[in-house]
């Protein structure tokens, strides 16, 4: 198995700076997918010119957003600038979404400071025109431990609806096998109990999700460099859910290309945005890969194994910094 570890990219912007002259992209480049229509645009989310240049005339049935929120330290002042430019791009998302359609958004809520930005964040969604539908948790497998407090194990994921959306229900059944027995009511003069009036022998997910494993270096899916990487299984869930086939999937965060290669997966059209050349370029990478080799990320090992082991100036990097092999 080859072990070929790439450090967060978010945090080191000199390893980004070196890894731009193996990017497709730059800043205003749209790629555009012949095989499927996708798209996927190196820009600015909250500037409304651009994101009309990646819509042009269509408009999206479903938005998934995994806003940057770790990179701010989570002051009052700094909370409030994450929320005003925050406001900028759910502006945008109204407007390029269909009359009837969903928005669901991941966030973090810091609970050593009143649970921002999550709160404040909530609060400012109120005052749009955007409805709110459900409040989801995800249960990761893994936690941050501590002795004077509940383990911290939860993602957040708010769910939001413009109109009145399509929502496959079938979707939101599980893997996971009902196996107690209760809720007994009368059904035509007979006495039933749940498993007999159930539509599946599988539990649903409802808004606490404890079926699915966050993304750690074992996984197929694993893409090395790209912190916080959200599950496919979790994205795949909200697509199928809250879309149909040939539909466009809004993602204005691609870091790893995870609702990109849901929709692949899917057949939906995903078009989706990053500020940062590097995070386009994995997005391509891994859709690529997946398309040629069937897997869906890195494990291991990283999108840019390749251009590092024959780059000397990068590999003398990763060694002096991160004490890393290659």
């Amino acid at each position: 198995m080859l072990k070929h570890p790439l450090p967060r990219l978010d945090k080191d912007d000199e390893l980004k700076n070196l890894l731009l002259p193996y990017c497709r992209f730059s800043v205003g480049t749209i790629w555009i997918d012949k095989l499927s229509g996708h798209k996927i645009a190196c820009g600015d989310a909250t500037n409304i010119n651009f994101v009309q240049s990646l819509f042009e005339n269509k408009k999206a049935s479903l938005a998934i957003h995994d806003p940057p929120y770790n990179f701010i330290a989570f002051k009052k002042s700094e909370v409030q600038q994450f929320i005003e430019w925050s406001k900028k791009w759910i502006e945008i998302t109204y407007e390029y979404l269909k009359a009837n359609s969903s928005l669901y958004i991941w966030l973090g809520a810091d609970q050593k400071n009143n649970f921002q930005p999550l709160s404040s964040f909530i609060e400012m969604m109120s005052s749009t025109k955007f409805k709110s539908r459900s409040f989801i948790t995800m249960r990761n497998q893994r936690g941050f431990g501590t002795q004077k407090n509940w383990m911290a194990i939860r993602q957040e994921l708010l769910f939001y609806k413009k109109g009145n959306p399509y929502f496959n229900v079938e979707a939101e059944y599980t893997d996971i096998p009902k196996v107690l027995k209760g809720y007994y009511k009368s059904v035509s003069g007979k006495l039933t109990e749940n498993l007999e009036r159930s539509k599946s022998e599988n539990i649903r997910a409802g808004n606490v999700w404890i079926d699915i494993q966050q993304v750690f270096y074992r996984m197929g899916e694993n893409v090395n460099g790209c912190y916080a990487q959200k599950p496919l299984k979790a994205i795949e869930r909200i697509i199928q859910a809250s879309s149909k086939k040939n539909d466009i999937v809004f993602d204005c965060f691609a870091h790893s290309g995870t609702t990109l290669i849901a929709s692949e997966k899917l057949k939906r059209k995903c078009f989706t945005i990053d500020i940062e050349p590097v995070f386009c370029e994995i997005s391509l990478r891994r859709l690529e890969k997946f398309r040629y080799e069937g897997k869906t990320g890195w494990q291991n090992s990283n999108p840019f194994a390749n251009e590092i082991q024959n780059d000397k100036k990068l590999k003398t990097y990763l060694n002096k910094k991160y004490k890393l092999e290659y």
